[in-house]
């Protein structure tokens, strides 16, 4: 019975709004104090740093124990695979690897900590969850965007090469020239420069532009939007579900019972 109570306190603070607030804050400290870490500081201050850092790791693994006691169902809690990199986040982080050849590790162990927040702000997770989801759709625009890139490098290593040969010599430097106009990095030296032998090659550069910059970042602007207005859609289902508020489809299934119904009794 105190273990139910327990539960019960666990869950309600799990879900309360200021301590969420406050995990995050201490998330942000701990990003703060990693960031300490890379200045050049008195051993003294490190060394209070080193004990900060310390407690910080501490404080999570209490902050982990709390949404996993607080769980009704503790199966379920390794399923959410956000819950299970918190838990590995933590527990890494607590194998003392500093003065080992694994030091490296374990910093950046702590480092991810602040993907944390991830986890922690539902907004930040519905926003990953839709860049992950749209990834499928993305990877057909990438590939679009490689062959434009491929016929454009191909083309100026074959015009420009004699102009420039660091930029066009061949035709992976010509890639990353090309990544260079994309960016507008200086772009328009690139230009005038091949201007001066060809000088209508302001098309080259501007179509180039047109369809990689403005086109094809349109068009994932355009997916990502719909994944996550499709994410939104999804969400507010299921809180329609859990709250017990009628939802479309259920809305729909009970029309066709009532249609079912008096086709029966007619």
């Amino acid at each position: 019975m105190n273990y139910m109570k327990l539960q019960a306190a666990f869950f309600r603070l799990r879900n309360n709004r200021i301590f969420e607030l406050f995990v995050v804050s201490i998330i942000l400290f701990s990003a703060l104090v990693i960031g300490a870490k890379t200045y050049d500081i008195p051993a003294d201050v490190l060394t209070l740093i080193g004990w900060m850092d310390t407690g910080i790791t501490l404080f999570f693994l209490f902050e982990v124990s709390i949404r996993f006691i607080g769980e009704p169902e503790k199966k379920r809690f390794f399923l959410n695979a956000w819950n299970t990199f918190d838990t590995l986040i933590v527990v890494i982080s607590l194998i003392p690897v500093e003065d080992s050849e694994m030091a490296l590790v374990g910093r950046l162990i702590r480092i991810f900590r602040v993907l944390r927040m991830v986890s922690i702000i539902p907004e930040l997770r519905l926003l990953l969850n839709s860049l992950i989801k749209a990834l499928p759709q993305l990877g057909y625009v990438i590939l679009l965007m490689f062959i434009i890139f491929y016929i454009y490098a191909a083309v100026g290593a074959s015009f420009f090469n004699e102009i420039n040969a660091t930029l066009w010599g061949d035709i992976s430097i010509a890639m990353l020239t090309l990544f260079r106009v994309m960016t507008f990095e200086d772009w328009t030296d690139v230009m005038y420069e091949t201007m001066d032998v060809y000088p209508f090659s302001w098309i080259f550069y501007l179509s180039f532009i047109f369809l990689t910059t403005f086109a094809f970042l349109n068009m994932v602007i355009g997916i990502v939007v719909s994944v996550m207005e499709a994410e939104h859609a999804e969400e507010a289902r299921e809180q329609a579900l859990s709250d017990g508020s009628p939802t479309i489809e259920s809305l729909h299934l009970e029309i066709k019972e009532l249609k079912e119904l008096i086709k029966a009794k007619l």
